[in-house]
């Protein structure tokens, strides 16, 4: 009986076992379902370049100074009678304005004789020429008698023309030691210092005071061996913006007066002297600039052709990067012939509407394939869709 079971069961199991082999044997034959296809090439961002002029700007820094600084003397001796209320340290004084002034009363005397020498000098003159013009009548009354120089008075004339001179050059000393007692300044000044006060005697060439002179006031600013390249053949004249930093900045014009025309042996470096009109803004309304201050100073150099601009960042050993028309990357040399600010000018290396890349890969290569950022993807050939892509 269980003999005749298995020979009716064993024809099924053979069958379901044949059915299940069929099928997975069907499934391994199968061809592998298409597998999506990856473009693993880095994506770059890229600017076209175009060269365009550029003006240099150079930039340097200085300290302004007064054009004059004067040790003020008195140039006759005697008591101090009065001062200006301005002649005090810090003050501000007027071209010709009367500092101080010392008593006159002995350099009004010394006018008065000075007066009296030439009128009786005059009068000796005057004396001595009629007594010269009674000579040459006399003369001409005996035409055939020999007369002497001595005896036409000729040299008591020339003695007494000669007093009248020396009488008139002593009025002039005692009227300019007159005018003396009257110190005005040189010029519209700045009082650094005053020692003297009312009462004081002073002597003749003692200092009494020192002054600054606020008309006109002088940067001198250092160029660099970098800069000097760029300077414009003529430098004088050259209006140049004076920068005063700080909590209260402001800027200020200057103009460029000369080249010392030397070479700091220290460092390397030339200088120019630029000129501030009016610094304490007394005639023009505009902010003071102390002296003392430390400003910076930028004026315009040579203009530069068909210069490329790069951020510094972009170019690392005078090396940039840029797409060529096969979405390569290739490494281009360039020449960078100055640095301003967070950009290098570029002369040569580069050009026009050259693809630049602005965001590297993390190692970059040369020849290394690229995408564009928001350039759709160009069709691949066979070949480099298998180099750049990878199968899941």
């Amino acid at each position: 009986m269980q003999t005749n079971s298995l020979r009716w069961v064993f024809p099924f199991v053979a069958l379901v076992v044949g059915v299940v082999g069929f099928m997975g044997i069907n499934a391994i034959a199968q061809e592998p379902e298409k597998k999506e296809v990856i473009d693993t090439r880095p994506t770059v961002q890229v600017e076209p370049v175009a060269a365009n002029d550029h003006q240099v700007i150079i930039n340097s820094y200085g300290e302004v100074k007064p054009l004059e600084n004067t040790q003020l003397s008195a140039q006759v001796s005697g008591e101090v009678l009065s001062w200006h209320p301005n002649f005090v340290a810090g003050g501000i004084v007027a071209r010709g304005e009367t500092l101080f002034t010392i008593e006159k009363d002995n350099y009004e005397a010394a006018v008065l004789v000075a007066e009296a020498e030439i009128a009786r000098a005059q009068a000796g003159l005057i004396e001595e020429q009629a007594q010269a013009q009674v000579a040459e009548d006399e003369a001409k009354r005996f035409p055939g008698k020999a007369r002497t120089d001595l005896f036409l008075r000729k040299p008591q004339v020339l003695s007494a023309q000669a007093s009248v001179k020396s009488a008139q050059a002593a009025l002039k000393r005692a009227q300019r030691d007159l005018d003396n007692c009257e110190v005005t300044a040189p010029y519209d000044a700045l009082v650094i210092s005053r020692n003297v006060g009312v009462g004081q005697f002073v002597t003749m060439g003692s200092q009494v005071a020192e002054l600054n002179n606020i008309e006109t006031a002088e940067v001198i600013i250092p160029i660099a061996g970098f800069d000097s390249v760029f300077l414009p053949e003529r430098i004088k004249g050259i209006t140049a913006t004076i920068i005063q930093k700080g909590l209260n900045s402001f800027t200020r014009e200057g103009i460029i007066d000369r080249d010392l025309g030397i070479v700091d042996n220290a460092t390397r470096m030339s200088s120019l002297v630029v000129r501030i009109e009016d610094p304490y803004g007394l005639k023009n309304i505009q902010p003071a600039i102390k002296f003392g201050s430390y400003v910076q100073v930028n004026f315009a150099g040579a203009m530069l052709n068909n210069i490329y601009r790069l951020p510094q960042a972009l170019v690392n050993n005078q090396t940039v990067w840029v797409v060529n028309e096969n979405q390569e990357l290739e490494p281009r040399k360039v020449t960078v012939i100055r640095e301003e600010g967070e950009y290098f000018y570029i002369s040569s290396g580069l050009n026009a509407d050259d693809k630049l890349v602005i965001t590297l890969p993390e190692y970059p290569q040369k020849g290394m394939q690229v995408k564009i950022a928001g350039v759709a993807a160009k069709p691949e050939s066979s070949e480099t869709s298998t180099s750049n892509t990878q199968q899941l």
